[in-house]
């Protein structure tokens, strides 16, 4: 059984393992009320992690999966009281999501096993993630983010083109980058954006898709590892899944999304005694007794279309294999 800590204790073991360059594996819900760190050379058969896109084998089983999304009703609720919000100010850019009931015929460890993912992390056959979003790495005293905002379907006849030059993805993809830029102007110095809004493909079940992500860097000072714990209390919730401003907008998002969000857009890394590499847990999937809850939604500006925006939900709810 994987044990959670709470967030002051959490983030004191995250920098008490990163002081004495002690690699271990964390994990950080989105909330930061769960937090897990523990020594790689401790770490138990209940957790399995994977950082290398081509570490996956074929079982050689269908990845069935029936979905039930959300009711188109009670996401259009939540999507008017956001619009409401932007008009008022209070925020430019949330990130809506909503967790919804699926059936697969195959395990969390299966799906783990199989999925064809960057990121993928497993607990104890309750939680599965299999993200294709980076959080931060840091190498060389070098902080860097890669937030993640478009998405297109790459069927879609030019569908490149048409994500880069649409109008609304632009702005709330400045605006992610905007917040990224400033959260990392509170940890580092010399802030830049060496790559901004650069096309990454990913496998959505059957299909492909075009995602959309900018790079971000800064320099940390050489004594970053014994401050490890409040760089990454600093920079969560990440930009990507909440939106700007952030502090207004999280709270906004507790008022109009269904469910806690639990581990689901929080984040997990590994820190090998030198650097840290990470990533953003979305495209996951938790399990409450017999049933499996999927989370997802997308990024709402003023410019957002409702019946979009639901359909995108829809979409994010697939099984990479």
């Amino acid at each position: 059984m994987v044990e959670f800590l709470d967030r002051v204790s959490g983030f004191e073991r995250i920098t008490e393992y990163a002081s004495a360059k002690e690699p271990f594996l964390f994990i950080i819900s989105y909330d930061k009320t769960q937090i897990f760190a523990q020594k790689l050379s401790e770490l138990s058969g209940d957790i399995a992690y994977s950082f290398d896109c081509e570490a996956r084998v074929d079982l050689g089983k269908k990845a069935n999966l029936v979905k039930y999304p959300v009711d188109f009703k009670t996401y259009a609720n939540s999507f008017k009281q956001v619009i409401e919000e932007i008009r008022a100010g209070n925020t430019y850019l949330l990130n809506l999501t909503f967790r919804s009931e699926m059936e697969t015929t195959l395990t969390l460890g299966e799906i783990f096993t199989q999925a064809k993912a960057p990121y993928k992390l497993l607990i104890d056959d309750k939680f599965v993630c299999f993200s294709p979003e980076c959080f931060i790495k840091i190498e060389d005293n070098i902080i860097s983010t890669y937030p993640m905002k478009g998405t297109i379907d790459a069927s879609v006849p030019n569908a490149k083109e048409q994500i880069l030059n649409d109008l609304k993805e632009t702005a709330e993809h400045t605006m992610i980058v905007d917040l990224m830029r400033n959260d990392l102007n509170m940890v580092g110095i010399k802030t830049s954006v060496p790559r901004f809004r650069y096309i990454d493909k990913i496998k959505a079940g059957d299909r492909e898709l075009l995602q959309v992500s900018s790079e971000i860097k800064a320099k940390l000072s050489e004594n970053w590892h014994k401050n490890l714990g409040k760089i990454l209390d600093k920079l969560t919730p990440a930009g990507s899944i909440s939106g700007t401003p952030k502090r207004s907008t999280l709270e906004i998002i507790d008022r109009v999304e269904n469910s806690s969000r639990g581990l689901y857009c929080g984040v997990f890394g590994v820190y090998d005694g030198t650097s840290l590499k990470s990533a953003v847990m979305i495209r996951a999937i938790a399990k409450e007794g017999d049933k499996l809850y999927y989370h997802s939604g997308g990024g709402i500006t003023l410019d957002s279309n409702l019946e979009m925006e639901y359909q995108e939900l829809v979409d994010k709810i697939y099984l990479p294999i």
